[in-house]
């Protein structure tokens, strides 16, 4: 499964992860190279798509899913998956503290084949956000995030299927916004899913950008090309 090599698995249903386990979920199936998810980082953090991807293999896909990050996943941290109430779960530690709440409706499939497909092409487009559409989009607003020490932090998602009956799901982008307001801003991405070549779903992810200073293109244009190193790294 998927999410196995990147999960460690506990007594009584709970789980964990490790550094080194998120790290290379972010990099390898993600394709996600923010700092955060570096092992040797202070700040390290578990990437929200990798616990996206616990949820939904562990509980299976509904029609109507609202998904809120509300804190951040350290290493080691023992988790399980928590009821609330009819159409409310949520990923907790053992105080009962909440890193992800979910609240969903609809119909369900528990199609392991299809949702790991929908999911790998979820994380693979919130990868590729960086720099492709990220820097155009702070472009032009005249603003930029600290590029020495980015900090940029999943708020929310959601996703909305016409039908979970899916054969192969295929996601596309479909537009992306920034909201800055001071120092920090909201970005939205917006995406479909296409089974088959019909239109199936809709959703939008959404994250919170801090340190917002004035655009300067030298600066990103060294954080592009600090971030493709990274990438060349990990490849070889």
């Amino acid at each position: 499964m998927l999410i196995e090599p990147y999960c460690t698995s506990l007594a009584d249903k709970r789980f964990s992860f490790t550094r080194e386990q998120a790290s290379v979920f972010a990099k390898r199936v993600a394709n996600d190279f923010n700092p955060l998810h570096d092992v040797e980082n202070s700040r390290f953090c578990v990437p929200g798509d990798l616990l996206f991807a616990k949820i939904l293999l562990s509980e299976g896909l509904y029609a109507d899913m609202r998904v809120t990050f509300d804190g951040m996943v350290t290493n080691g941290v023992e988790l399980e998956i928590c009821n609330k109430n009819e159409g409310h779960k949520s990923i907790c530690d053992r105080a009962g503290k909440v890193y992800l709440d979910i609240k969903y409706s609809g119909a369900k499939s528990h199609n392991t084949l299809m949702i790991e497909q929908l999911v790998r092409s979820y994380v693979a487009f919130s990868g590729d956000n960086f720099p492709n559409v990220f820097v155009p989009l702070m472009k032009s607003h005249g603003v930029m995030i600290n590029t020495v020490k980015p900090l940029v932090i999943y708020d929310s998602m959601t996703l909305k299927m016409d039908r979970v009956d899916l054969q192969h799901p295929r996601l596309e982008a479909a537009g992306a916004t920034l909201e800055a307001n001071g120092k920090r801003g909201k970005v939205t991405l917006k995406f479909v899913y296409y089974d088959q070549g019909e239109l199936v779903g809709t959703g939008e992810k959404t994250m919170i950008i801090s340190g917002l200073r004035p655009y300067d293109q030298q600066a990103i244009d060294a954080m592009i090309a600090e971030h493709r190193a990274r990438q060349k790294q990990f490849a070889s």
